[in-house]
């Protein structure tokens, strides 16, 4: 069953005079419970593609269905709901607040979904991002894969559906990566669906699927042989 459905994506941007297309035609479905990676050269439009598969941005033409509904015809505050409550985001900048604590930072979208904490969730969630021990450290005591993880953890928080990863391992060292990548891989054995943007193609490699975008065209969608080994 397939949770996401693009079908002829445009996006185009106005600098003065200049029309910049950075997505030109852009059809791909996802599966529910697959792991997709897209890769691509800087400016290929990556970036600008997972923005409107997560509701961050609308495209200029064409249509996005989430778990069959098109999204491209709801209003803001639709959006909002689904882009809150059903996907989770991880960026290569981390974005932690740095006076808050693994475990705060962990917490924090259930402010903006106005949920209180649940004390036994979060710990399951540090305890699966190898954690647990961490829970009480301010950003700057932790590593950058640690970083990374807590910012998975809190993409996790509102149980999402769908994973988008931006680059998630831009600023991190190959064995730092090689853990996000081993996590991503437990994530979608948990049901969830991911798609990753990264540069890494041998990391790429071990999703289910990749995508390479060019020059905002799709160019290619390959199979991956055995991603989980």
């Amino acid at each position: 069953m397939n949770l996401i459905e693009a079908r002829d994506l445009s996006k185009v941007y106005h600098r003065g005079s200049e029309e910049i297309h950075a997505l030109n035609g852009v059809s791909l479905s996802i599966q529910a419970g697959e792991f997709v990676s897209i890769v691509g050269p800087s400016g290929s439009g990556k970036t600008g593609l997972m923005n409107i598969l997560g509701l961050l941005d609308a495209p200029s033409g064409g249509t996005v269905m989430i778990d069959g509904t098109d999204v491209t015809r709801l209003k803001e505050r639709e959006r909002v709901i689904i882009r809150r409550d059903s996907i989770g985001f991880v960026f290569q900048q981390f974005f932690l607040i740095p006076t808050m604590t693994a475990r705060e930072n962990l917490e924090l979208p259930l402010l903006f979904s106005r949920k209180k904490p649940d004390p036994e969730k979060t710990e399951t969630i540090l305890e699966m991002l190898g954690l647990a021990h961490r829970g009480d450290h301010l950003p700057h005591q932790l590593s950058g894969g640690e970083m990374q993880r807590v910012a998975i953890g809190r993409a996790l928080m509102n149980d999402p559906k769908i994973i988008l990863a931006d680059e998630p391992t831009g600023n991190l060292d190959s064995a730092s990566s090689e853990k996000i990548f081993d996590l991503f891989r437990e994530l979608r054995e948990m049901g969830l669906t991911l798609i990753v943007v990264t540069h890494n193609t041998d990391l790429a490699n071990r999703a289910d699927r990749v995508f390479t975008i060019r020059d905002g065209m799709l160019t290619g969608t390959e199979p991956v042989s055995s991603p989980c080994t």
